[in-house]
């Protein structure tokens, strides 16, 4: 489960460009994940400059 920490985020569009399944859009300087298309897979967490997105183990939860 992919989480957006939008107090860090600076909307920068770095993890939009990188993921795979294209569940992550930047609307209106908004960032949104689509959770059906979403695998999380992290690719878009680890090129995040700024460390606002975390894929969370749901079975941590």
């Amino acid at each position: 489960m992919l989480s957006i920490r939008r107090e860090i985020c600076g909307y920068c569009g770095a993890c939009v460009s990188v993921c795979p399944e294209g569940a992550l859009e930047l609307i209106d300087a908004y960032l949104t994940v689509d959770a059906d298309r979403c695998r999380d897979c992290g690719i878009c967490a680890r090129v995040c400059p700024l460390g606002a997105l975390e894929v969370a183990d749901e079975r941590s939860l």
